[in-house]
């Protein structure tokens, strides 16, 4: 069964950083798009960043433009969102999700870590 599993979330403080894990199992992450999303509660799911593994390009969200990074480990066949200068607004469960090139949607998802910002 194809699976993401994501990992990494936590508490932190105000100013400090997380480095989330997204790692696939059962299918490679080569020519797949691979989203970082997030949701707080009472709120949408909202992209956070995304790679597109075929060229490497990426792309962010103005709120964690200059903050996050998003990368690719193809050994591991794992991404990760590493996330430095977290704020409180941070604050939501993280998933990741795989769209294959040529699909208009998100094909799988990962089960979401939760990542706190808090003093």
């Amino acid at each position: 069964q194809v699976q993401l599993v994501e990992s990494g979330g936590g508490l932190v403080q105000p100013g400090g950083s997380l480095r989330l894990s997204c790692a696939a199992s059962r299918f490679s992450l080569d020519y797949y798009v691979i989203g970082w999303f997030r949701q707080a509660p009472g709120k949408e799911r909202e992209g956070v960043s995304c790679i597109d593994t075929s060229d490497g390009s990426t792309s962010y969200a103005d709120s964690v433009k200059g903050r996050f990074i998003i990368s690719r480990d193809n050994a591991k066949n794992t991404v990760y969102l590493q996330m430095n200068s977290l704020k409180a607004e941070d604050t939501a469960i993280y998933y990741c999700a795989a769209q294959s090139l040529g699909s208009s949607r998100y094909d799988y998802w990962g089960q979401g870590t939760q990542v706190t910002v808090s003093s």
